[in-house]
């Protein structure tokens, strides 16, 4: 008789994730399917990445260009990658180049990175990238992100003047301090909201990405279709040179 195969540990936070965001989804009257959560691997090896892939799942999140192109064609090419962190315009081509099973780029945040995806999509004559705008909703200086009261006019840029990019939706990453997360989601769906209006788009066709671990089930309770998740699934990070290459 065969041993039973032993779950590691980032599997079985995983489910438990995966659990949760079900639950929270039906609580806002959705299906779990409704609701994408993708497993963020920063600063974690690959060998962590491959567990949950052997697990099942498929939809996984870099923030750093550069460990993103090491990473990528180490594991399987039907992952569905995202980049969900902060994009320099020079470090386009090389992510694309490099990772041909790129799905999404979160962190959308001005009209130059959008030209310059836009173009690195065409002269690779790769499929049309999904694309979501970057909403600085708390106002940070620190943080990424366009300011709220210019979402339309990043958002219609992205639509109507880079064909090469599929306009997907919102993501904003909130703040740290959990209690004034009700009112950044609050802001990113007001601005879907008027961004649908403005566009003459249903609502349901753009996604909002908005939670993480600490706050991921709120953000599903009030809408959230995309949600990521690092520390909860794979551990505390680790940062052995913190002038890591974005």
């Amino acid at each position: 008789m065969a041993a039973p195969v032993v779950e590691g540990v980032a599997a079985t936070a995983l489910r438990s994730v995966l659990r949760r965001a079900q639950q929270a989804a039906e609580r806002s009257g959705r299906r779990a399917e409704e609701v994408r959560v993708v497993a963020v691997g920063k600063t974690k090896p690959v060998s962590l990445v491959r567990q949950l892939y052997d697990a099942g799942h498929r939809c996984f999140g870099e923030n750093y260009v550069q460990e993103f192109v090491d990473k990528a064609p180490l594991l399987p090419a039907d992952i569905e990658w995202h980049f969900i962190g902060h994009l320099q315009s020079n470090k386009v081509k090389s992510l694309l180049a490099s990772v041909p099973n790129l799905d999404m780029v979160e962190s959308v945040d001005n009209e130059k990175v959008a030209n310059y995806l836009d173009r690195a999509v065409a002269s690779l004559g790769r499929k049309p990238l999904k694309v979501l705008v970057q909403v600085n909703t708390s106002g940070e200086e620190s943080k990424s992100g366009i300011d709220p009261s210019r979402c339309i006019e990043l958002a219609k840029h992205v639509k109507l003047a880079c064909p090469n990019l599929v306009f997907s939706g919102l993501m904003t990453i909130g703040m740290p301090n959990y209690s004034s997360t009700p009112e950044n989601f609050s802001t990113l769906s007001n601005c879907r909201a008027n961004i649908c209006k403005a566009l003459g788009i249903p609502q349901e066709q753009c996604e909002l990405s908005m939670g993480m671990s600490g706050d991921f089930e709120q953000a599903i309770e009030m809408g959230s279709t995309n949600v990521r998740i690092g520390s909860t699934i794979f551990g505390p990070r680790e940062y052995p040179n913190r002038k890591q290459s974005q």
